[in-house]
C-alpha cells in the first residue's frame, strides 16, 4: 500500500508513545483563547508556512491535488459524497473533515476508511516531535487545528492520495487548510448564521470570510445563496478572475430509484455541488474516459454508487434502541443530527418529523437483528403495515455551546416540528461529557458532581418560556396518559450528566413498555459523539 516505506521509516525513528500519551500530547495544544484572538504569533496565519517548511511539506502541498470545501452547513456531508464518489471512480482518496465524534482518527480517512492506530501515531510523533524541536518564541507549537490541518497534509502527502478533500474547519480565508495555494476546485456549501462572534454578524461580513479559499482563476462552486452572501461571492469571485458557477440541487430522479446515503432533503443540495466539484476535478485532471462528463441529465454508475454508499456519523443518524430488550413494542430510537446553527435547526426539525412519522408507521423496521453489525440502521421507505397505532413519545436531548444564542436555535427546531404537528413532550438539558481542553479517548470520563449547570438551567428557562408561548401542550390522549404513568408533569429536566440523562430514558422505557421513545439529539456535534460513545460502548458489553 502506497506509504508503507515512509511509515516503517518513520517508526523506526520515532517509537509512539501509547494511544492515551498521544491524546494527552495532542490536548496539550489547546488554549482556551478563540480563534479570533490575534494576541499570539501562534494564531497569525502565516506562521503556518513556517510549520509546513519544518515538517518538508512544502513541494508536497503544493502538488497535491485538493477540493476544497467551505460554508456554514452542509460542507461535511459535501466532502463526504465528494470522496465517495471518486473512490468509486477508483482514485485513491484523502478525506480531512472536523470535527471528530468518537475518536480522533476519524478526520483522516484514506479511502474512505479512518487511518489505523499505527499509522496515526506513527505520523503524529514524526510531526509533533519535529515541530517540538524547532519550536521557538517567534514560531511556538501550532494550537490544536492547525496542528491536525498540518498532520492531515503529512498523511495525504506520504500515502500518495491522488485527491485530497479538506474540510474548512471554520470560516476559511485564515483558516489552517487555506495553506492550499492551488486548488484543483473549491467548493461553497449553504451560507447561514454560526461564529458571528468570530466570522461577522451579517450574512456578507461571513461570505468574505467563506470566498477567503478562492484562488486566482481555480473553479469555484456553489449553491443557491441568499442575495447578500451571494453577492459578496461574486464580488470576491470577480476579483480573482474566478469562475464562480452554482451548482443545483441534485435531481433525485438521476438516481435511478435509489435513495442517498445521507439522509434529509437538504442532502441533495450538497450531493449537487459534489457532483459539479468531482466532474471539474476530472476534467481538470484530464480524465475524460467514460461517461465523467456527460450531460447533466445524466450520472455514470460510479457517481450513483458514490452518492448511494456515501455515509457520515452524526448527521440525520438514526440509531435503535442499545439499551433495552423487552417483548413489548417500547424501546428507544436515538435521531441524532449536530444541528448547531439557526438554519441547520429547522432543516433538522423537518428531518426529524418525516423520519419519525416514518418510523410510526413502519414500526418494527428499527429493530435489532441477531446478524446486526452496523451502529447505524437507517429506515427505508416502505408500505405501511400492522403497527400503524403504536404509542410514541418525542424527547429532546439538547445541549449547546455557551458562545451560540438558544433564542435563536431553539424556536427554528419548535416551529419546523410544529409545521409537522410533531410536539416534545419532554426536552433533557444535559452538559457534554466531552471537556473543551482534553481530547477525548474511548474511555468516558466520570460525572463531576461540582459541574456547573447554570448553562443547562438558562438553556431549560428559554425552553420553558418557548413551550408557554407557543401553548402547544394539547397531546394525543395516549401521549397524555403516558406522561401520567410516569409521573412528571414537566415539560423539562436538567440533568448533571448526559450518563444520567440516558439512565432516566431506560428507566422510562422500562416502566412504559407499550411507548417508543424517540429521541432526537441535537445542538452540539459534541453532544452527539458523547451520545454515540455510550451506544458503542453498550453494544460492545452486549457483544
Amino acid at each position: 500500500m502506497a506509504g508503507d516505506g515512509h511509515i516503517e521509516y518513520v517508526m523506526k525513528n520515532v517509537k509512539p508513545p501509547t494511544y492515551e500519551e498521544t491524546l494527552d500530547a495532542l490536548s496539550s495544544l489547546i488554549t482556551k483563547r478563540t480563534r479570533a484572538d490575534k494576541s499570539t504569533k501562534g494564531d497569525q496565519f502565516d506562521v503556518l508556512f513556517d510549520y509546513v517548511k519544518i515538517l518538508d511539506l512544502e513541494d508536497s502541498i503544493s502538488q497535491m491535488k485538493v477540493i476544497h470545501v467551505a460554508g456554514t452547513k452542509g460542507k461535511g456531508s459535501t466532502c463526504t459524497f465528494t470522496e465517495s464518489i471518486l473512490r468509486n471512480c477508483g482514485f485513491r482518496t484523502g478525506l480531512f473533515t472536523s470535527p471528530h465524534l468518537i475518536d480522533i482518527r476519524e478526520r483522516f480517512r484514506l479511502d474512505g476508511v479512518e487511518i489505523s492506530g499505527d499509522k496515526f501515531l506513527a505520523y503524529f510523533w514524526w510531526c509533533f516531535e519535529r515541530l517540538k524541536e524547532k519550536s521557538s518564541e517567534d514560531v511556538p507549537m501550532p494550537t490544536y487545528f492547525r496542528f491536525l490541518a498540518l498532520l492531515a497534509f503529512k498523511i495525504f502527502a506520504a500515502e500518495q492520495v491522488e485527491v485530497a478533500i479538506l474540510e474548512v474547519g471554520l470560516g476559511g480565508k485564515f483558516d489552517a487548510t487555506n495553506l492550499v495555494q492551488t486548488p484543483i476546485a473549491c467548493g461553497i456549501s449553504s451560507l447561514g448564521f454560526d461564529h458571528m462572534e468570530i466570522l461577522g454578524y451579517t450574512l456578507g461580513e461571513i461570505a468574505g470570510e467563506k470566498a477567503g479559499i478562492f484562488k486566482q482563476k481555480t473553479p469555484a462552486f456553489t449553491v443557491p445563496q441568499p442575495a447578500e452572501a451571494m453577492g459578496v461571492l461574486e464580488e470576491r469571485a470577480y476579483e480573482l478572475e474566478v469562475a464562480l458557477q452554482v451548482a443545483h440541487p441534485l435531481d433525485s430522479s438521476l438516481l435511478n430509484g435509489l435513495q442517498l446515503g445521507l439522509q434529509g432533503e437538504h442532502q441533495y443540495i450538497n450531493a449537487g455541488l459534489a457532483v459539479a466539484l468531482c466532474r471539474t476535478w476530472l476534467q481538470k485532471m484530464g480524465h475524460y474516459e467514460g461517461t465523467y462528463l456527460d450531460q447533466a441529465n445524466s450520472l455514470p454508475e460510479q457517481f450513483v454508487k458514490g452518492l448511494r454508499t456515501a455515509s457520515l456519523q452524526g448527521r440525520a443518524q438514526i440509531v435503535a434502541d442499545p439499551f433495552v430488550n423487552v417483548e413489548g413494542p417500547g424501546d428507544v430510537v436515538f435521531y441524532l443530527d449536530g444541528a448547531h446553527s439557526p438554519e441547520s435547526m429547522e432543516i433538522c426539525g423537518n428531518w426529524f418529523s418525516l423520519a419519525i412519522k416514518e418510523d410510526t408507521q413502519h414500526y418494527g423496521s428499527l429493530k435489532k437483528q441477531p446478524s446486526e453489525s452496523s451502529d447505524v440502521l437507517n429506515t427505508a421507505l416502505r408500505g405501511p403495515n400492522e403497527f400503524l397505532s403504536m404509542n410514541s413519545m418525542q424527547i429532546l436531548l439538547f445541549n449547546c455551546m455557551s458562545v451560540r444564542d438558544p433564542q435563536l436555535l431553539l424556536p427554528r427546531l419548535i416551529h419546523a416540528c410544529a409545521n409537522h404537528g410533531v410536539h416534545f413532550q419532554k426536552a433533557l438539558f444535559v452538559p457534554n461529557q466531552s471537556v473543551y481542553n482534553k481530547v477525548g479517548s474511548h474511555a468516558l470520563p466520570s460525572s463531576d458532581p461540582q459541574v456547573d449547570l447554570s448553562w443547562q438551567l438558562q438553556l431549560e428557562k428559554v425552553w420553558k418560556n418557548l413551550v408557554h408561548e407557543e401553548k402547544e401542550s394539547t397531546l394525543e390522549e395516549s401521549k397524555e396518559d403516558c406522561e401520567h404513568s410516569m409521573r412528571n408533569s414537566e415539560t423539562s429536566i436538567v440533568f448533571p450528566s448526559l450518563p444520567l440523562a440516558i439512565k432516566w430514558l431506560m428507566d422510562s422505557v422500562q416502566q412504559n413498555r407499550s411507548v417508543r421513545f424517540q429521541v432526537l439529539v441535537t445542538g452540539s456535534l459534541h453532544l452527539v459523539g458523547d451520545v454515540l460513545r455510550i451506544i458503542k460502548r453498550e453494544r460492545w458489553r452486549e457483544l
